[in-house]
């Protein structure tokens, strides 16, 4: 019998989805967001008035769990030899400091496998170990969602990028709502990665629909604004469809682009390379980006990836990655938020 109700609860998620629905279309919601990185201290007041300065609204605060294996349960938070950015204490005491300056904050937990395999790709090879994992994550995921509710914190991300997870554990993911909702009463997203979102099952329970949105834009060396933004007014209308399907916005939980040459081609790629930089490409894909989707009453905005509070401009390791900070980009951010 315990079969019969292991495989009559997945098909009743696969076709009904989670028992907790969410109604609310949140209509009101413009995210200017910013991902801010965490760093070896917590952040100062002059750290939070730059973000401010760039006129962004939200920023995505990552705490940050480490995994030994894709297929070892094993999850570790909130130790000493953590940066103290990325534990319970640096987190606490980055959104205070946010918070301070009246930036809204969403609260983003990561898993970091140590081997540096991707997170969509985790899957036990038990069920010992899938219960195992599921109650470290479920600590985890537990431990901030009590943190984000006693500082007010406005959204509150289940997961990043965890579709192999997500797909083999659907009973799972179904209690995990529930239980963050019953300790944490903000709005809820997840984040999945922009060629699998479609994937999950649980939309309908939460207020937003993430996607970190690295999709293929263009395969030129330096892509021209047009055509970047006829690429995204093709890809948009499946995004309208899907939101309008779930009722629910989507939310871009991470955006961005590398200030190197072929940016658009692949932009989830962020190994290090020694290639100089491409300043324009970069500026020319977010300016199509936004141009396209911002407007839209089914798009909710983004978090751009990625910002660095401890930015050091003399160092020039930033030079053709994500950061926008001292580039081309930077001030049209700015320019666009404070619009928007």
């Amino acid at each position: 019998m315990g079969y019969l109700r292991h495989y009559f609860s997945i098909f009743f998620i696969f076709y009904l989805g989670c028992s907790s629905l969410h109604s609310q279309f949140k209509e009101n919601t413009q995210i200017n967001g910013i991902s801010m990185v965490a760093s070896r201290n917590t952040i100062t007041q002059n750290h939070a008035n730059a973000i401010v300065h760039l006129n962004s609204n939200f920023v995505s605060v990552m705490p940050y769990a480490f995994m030994p294996k894709l297929s070892q349960p094993e999850l570790i938070f909130d130790k000493n030899k953590q940066w103290l950015g990325e534990t319970i204490r640096g987190i606490k005491e980055d959104i205070e400091t946010l918070q301070a300056q009246k930036l809204d904050v969403m609260l983003k937990p990561h898993i970091w496998v140590w081997s540096g395999n991707f997170t969509g790709d985790i899957k036990m090879f038990s069920e010992e170990d899938w219960i195992q994992f599921e109650e470290n994550y479920k600590k985890y995921i537990l431990e901030f969602a009590h943190l984000g509710e006693s500082m007010g914190v406005k959204l509150f991300c289940i997961g990043t990028e965890l579709n192999s997870f997500v797909n083999h554990r659907p009973v799972f993911w179904c209690s995990l709502i529930d239980e963050v909702k019953s300790v944490y009463s903000g709005d809820l997203t997840y984040a999945e990665n922009w060629d699998t979102h479609t994937e999950v099952h649980f939309w309908d329970s939460l207020d937003f629909i993430g996607i970190d949105a690295y999709f293929p834009i263009s395969n030129s060396k330096t892509p021209s604004f047009e055509e970047a933004f006829l690429k995204w007014e093709i890809l948009k209308e499946d995004l309208k469809t899907y939101s309008k399907d779930f009722q629910t916005r989507v939310l871009f939980t991470e955006y961005g682009y590398r200030s190197i040459d072929f940016a658009g081609e692949k932009p989830w790629v962020s190994k290090r390379v020694e290639d100089k930089a491409n300043e324009n490409a970069q500026l020319n894909l977010l300016k199509a980006l936004h141009q396209s989707l911002w407007k839209e009453d089914w798009f909710a905005g983004g978090f751009l990836w990625k910002w660095f509070p401890y930015y050091n401009s003399q160092l020039n390791e930033h030079r053709n990655r994500f950061s926008i900070q001292g580039k081309k980009s930077e001030a049209y951010l700015k320019e666009f938020y404070a619009d928007h």
